[in-house]
């Protein structure tokens, strides 16, 4: 069972904040994919054996966080600036997994003196900024769902709930994920039940009795993020498998151009299902070797 949230206030709004503990940890904030707060158990144990101490919240309109329509990929900012107050956290690291990343990378630009390190696995790039094309390989008919979100907005938030709807109880579904998964299933830890276990606990708490959350972050996605990447003033790492198409590694390469001290990995055969799993253990490592060394342990 995951544990009760922690809620913070922000105005009138609310954030449900996971926090691993223990507050002796160095903080290392999770942008999650999937918009929840929930910590994945294995790497909250093996950040606790590290001396690291994970925290998440779920992004406005998921799970226990107040909606907050028209927000961009910056507003974060006020968001991790509001959980660390409440926490008592000056200085932390930040990790952001797919469409996770954008924000991962925005709270770094914009809060450039609490950030100490960023770690990113197969991250989401910007819409519309030249030298990227984002709907490149994402799969057939995103560029018509684009089109449509630009031009046709009351068809585009329509067909989206509709869709949100039929995906919601799939993706709560752990068996879901194993049968997606189908051959590559119960084969490794990227694959594992846990993993199915934790993804489904992700898509049924964040979507809870609305889509409103997942619609908040399907928009800000195709507008401007509110952030400078050149502004980000820690070192960042990247991983991001050849094999993945959601997004493809275009994505990351367009991302690391940008950014003043990035480190990018592209491992030839991972995808979107393993690349995080896969690269964990390195990315605690690094992090350590680029916070402060009070780090306990």
């Amino acid at each position: 069972m995951s544990p009760a949230p922690r809620i913070v206030q922000l105005g009138r709004r609310k954030l449900a904040v996971e926090d691993s503990g223990p507050k002796a940890g160095f903080p290392i904030l999770i942008h999650h994919g999937a918009g929840s707060r929930h910590l994945f158990p294995p790497a909250v144990r093996e950040a606790k054996q590290a001396g690291f101490r994970l925290v998440s919240y779920d992004r406005p309109g998921f799970g226990g966080s107040t909606p907050m329509p028209g927000r961009v990929v910056g507003d974060c900012a006020d968001d991790v600036r509001a959980i660390f107050a409440d926490l008592g956290i000056s200085r932390a690291a930040v990790w952001g997994s797919s469409a996770g990343g954008p924000y991962a990378l925005a709270t770094a630009a914009l809060l450039p003196q609490t950030v100490a390190a960023v770690c990113l696995f197969a991250p989401l790039g910007p819409y519309g900024e030249p030298g990227l094309d984002f709907a490149d390989e994402m799969g057939d008919g995103f560029g018509e769902e684009i089109r449509v979100f630009f031009e046709e907005p009351a068809r585009a938030r329509a067909e989206f709930r509709t869709g949100s709807a039929q995906f919601a109880p799939l993706a709560s579904s752990a068996q879901w994920w194993m049968d997606r998964w189908a051959g590559r299933a119960g084969t490794d830890a990227a694959h594992s039940q846990e993993w199915a276990d934790y993804l489904a606990l992700c898509h049924r708490d964040g979507f809870g009795d609305s889509d409103e959350g997942w619609w908040e972050d399907w928009s800000a996605s195709f507008q401007p993020w509110g952030a400078d990447l050149s502004a980000i003033k820690a070192p960042v790492i990247l991983w991001h498998g050849l094999q993945d198409t959601s997004p493809p590694p275009a994505h990351s390469r367009w991302i690391a151009a940008r950014i003043p001290h990035v480190t990018a990995h592209f491992p030839a055969e991972q995808d979107h299902t393993n690349v995080e799993e896969n690269n964990r253990a390195a990315a605690f490592t690094w992090t350590r070797q680029h916070i402060s060394p009070e780090v306990p342990g």
